[in-house]
């Protein structure tokens, strides 16, 4: 009977060790899983000690057969040793003796009845572990969602700043060869004005005649000075959502800078700015990438902040 009980509780899963100590403990199938659902919290570690120890038992006097042990602390009785263990375990009552009193053993009905109850109660409790852990594997699920999230919206923030940043080094470059090929042409135009004038010379001392004063050189000196017209200053008329405000900003300014001006002193978080007339609009990383001279917003502009 023992293997078979023994048998039908590793079949329902219960760990060999535990079912073994419950079979040893209990008095057939609904005992064990009894014994099996009151120690479930209790280490295995736990349960061999306490098996060790084991509850004292006072025995009958005489020659006369005992029946059946009492707890002597509650007065229940019990059929079998293992019965009084496991009430032993249950209760953590100790005190027994031995009596003569024969306790009439279940019909097959009240077995069957346990036995249901039993499963009733097991099944109900896998039921309620199987929903907690599908809650704890959701909780675990949008845990790990937020996670990638939060991740992919920082990459995308490091690229977008990345592009801005390799968008400013490329005007930067373009800025630079620019001066330099204006100090070329500059050098070209002295040199060749170097030797107009080498060449007036020579032909008036051929010519006996004096060389005229070189008058023109500061004329020509402020030829160059035309550019001036190239404003390196943009006055702006930003208009907010709580008014306008106004800016005078280096026209080498990013409309991206721009936009980090307004959020860091207006609080204002910037998606795209709108020119009326003519109109525009400057919006992603391409357009916040260029400078107020590259977007046409120099010497002066009046935006709408969105």
């Amino acid at each position: 009977m023992s293997q078979s009980v023994l048998d039908q509780l590793l079949e329902m899963g219960f760990d060999k060790q535990r079912a073994e100590l419950a079979v040893k403990k209990s008095d057939g199938l609904p005992d064990a899983m009894d014994w099996l659902e009151k120690n479930q919290d209790t280490s295995i570690e736990e349960l061999l000690a306490e098996e060790e120890a084991g509850p004292s038992v006072a025995k009958v006097e005489g020659d006369v057969v005992a029946m059946s042990l009492v707890c002597n602390e509650c007065s229940k009785k019990f059929r079998s040793q293992r019965e009084a263990e496991f009430h032993a375990n249950k209760s953590g009552h100790t005190d027994f003796a031995e009596s003569t009193e024969e306790i009439a053993p279940l019909t097959e009905e009240e077995k069957a009845q346990r036995l249901a109850e039993l499963r009733e109660k097991v099944k109900a409790k896998r039921a309620n572990q199987a929903v907690v852990d599908k809650e704890e594997q959701k909780r675990n699920e949008q845990i790990r969602q937020k996670a990638t999230k939060e991740s992919q919206d920082i990459k995308e923030e490091l690229q977008r700043k990345e592009q801005i940043k390799e968008a400013a080094k490329k005007r930067q470059e373009k800025v630079d060869e620019m001066e330099a090929k204006k100090r070329i042409k500059a050098k070209i135009e002295a040199d060749k004005e170097e030797r107009r004038r080498k060449a007036e010379e020579a032909k008036a001392a051929r010519e006996g005649k004096a060389m005229p004063a070189a008058a023109p050189a500061p004329a020509a000196a402020a030829a160059p000075a035309r550019p001036a017209a190239n404003h390196n200053e943009s006055r702006l008329r930003l208009q907010t959502s709580g008014g306008n405000v106004m800016k005078t900003v280096p026209a080498e300014t990013t409309l991206f800078e721009v936009a980090q001006m307004l959020e860091a002193e207006n609080g204002l978080t910037v998606s795209k700015f709108v020119q009326n007339f003519p109109r525009k609009v400057f919006e992603g990383n391409l357009d916040f990438g260029k400078t107020l001279k590259e977007a046409g917003l120099v010497p002066s502009a009046a935006l709408i902040v969105q």
